[in-house]
């Protein structure tokens, strides 16, 4: 199997040779565009699929994972543990700028890990996806639908982002956990970059607190396009020669999902590291909202 980072470049490389330049509706900005790529990633050894032909922001990245985890709605709540990518999308799209349902400033609304605590049933009532599938997990039950999903049709007018990664589906075979997650757009440059070590860390968390060891992920990507603003950057970064598949550890004091909604810092070095992450220098790829 091909290392994440292998498969990483041979998207960016296809995106560049065959990629079709069109206009993005939302941002106003020309971008190179394929549809479809399947990535998969082992992460029953700890590998971690960090891209090392330029700086990733890891930490950042574990972050904003967990800020969905607890169900954060709030820029300033994904900053407080480490987190600053929401602050644009929040406060600097002109769409959600003038929609009725922002609350204000920093509010991202009914996005991600709000619909994945707090999703509303037909009746008004409170759905939390998580608990339930942590909840099966934990009892040894795998009923094929142990799905989270941060796509609600009948929201998505009151969401500062229509999800991106909007899907992740568990599955359990011999006490080993699987996960498929779903994408249906990715800017290759910088969101690919944060989603997969996302979708390794979401396995290896929910595993380790269900009792389950980590198998392997299977990342469904759709519309993958590259910015007109990052080609000429993209194509300095893919001449670039990767080096060694760093390794995530996470504390084995985090046992529960109360420690993940209430104590657990991604930033603290006792909880999260990565050994062997070493890395070319960063380039600073323009961010689209």
């Amino acid at each position: 199997m091909k290392t994440a980072e292998q498969q990483y470049l041979a998207l960016c490389r296809r995106i560049l040779e065959e990629g079709v330049l069109i206009k993005n509706q939302r941002t106003n900005k020309g971008c190179l565009t394929v549809i479809n790529a399947d990535f998969e990633y082992d992460a029953s050894g700890g590998g971690f699929p960090l891209v090392t032909t330029r700086k990733a922001f890891w930490r950042n990245a574990v972050a904003e994972m967990i800020g969905y985890l607890r169900g954060y709605d709030n820029a300033n709540q994904f900053a407080s543990i480490g987190c600053n990518t929401w602050f644009a999308n929040a406060n600097e799209t002109p769409a959600w700028l003038d929609n009725p349902h922002r609350k204000g400033k920093d509010d991202i609304g009914r996005a991600y890990g709000v619909q994945l605590r707090n999703w509303r049933n037909p009746e008004g009532g409170k759905v939390d996806q998580l608990h339930k599938v942590v909840d099966a997990l934990k009892a040894g039950y795998d009923n094929r639908r142990l799905i989270m999903t941060f796509h609600n049709p009948g929201e998505l007018d009151r969401a500062a982002l229509d999800a991106c990664m909007h899907t992740h589906h568990f599955s359990v075979l011999e006490g080993t956990l699987y996960l498929t997650s779903y994408q249906r757009s990715i800017d290759v440059p910088l969101g690919l970059v944060f989603n997969m070590p996302q979708t390794v860390f979401l396995l290896r968390i929910i595993a380790q607190i269900s009792g389950l060891k980590p198998g392997k992920v299977f990342h469904k990507l759709v519309n993958c396009h590259i910015y007109d603003n990052q080609i000429e950057l993209m194509r300095e970064q893919v001449e670039r020669v990767p080096l060694e598949q760093p390794t995530l550890h996470i504390s084995d004091r985090i046992k529960t999902l109360n420690d993940l909604e209430t104590w657990v810092d991604p930033q603290d070095p006792e909880q999260f590291w990565v050994e062997g992450y070493e890395h070319h220098p960063a380039i600073k790829y323009p961010f689209a909202c």
